[in-house]
């Protein structure tokens, strides 16, 4: 893997997603991978996912939480 796909999956796996009228969009960065890119970026989101929860008292990701969040505000 290159340091370009490296930073792309990096990036990926961020929590950062823009939200616009229509819901949450993808990071810019799933865009330009390819397939194998796409499938590390997922795999690296899981894990990273799993020790969030892990570290939670709860047991929750960050992702777990923010749909709770907006749930909960609805």
């Amino acid at each position: 893997m290159t340091p370009e796909e490296e930073a792309l999956i990096e990036a990926t796996t961020s929590a950062f997603r823009q939200h616009g009228a229509d819901g949450v969009k993808s990071h810019p960065a799933w865009h330009d991978l390819g397939d194998d890119g796409r499938l590390a970026a997922f795999e690296a989101t899981v894990r990273a996912r799993r020790l969030e929860a892990a570290r939670d008292p709860e047991g929750l990701s960050s992702t777990a939480r923010a749909i709770l969040a907006k749930i909960q505000r609805q």
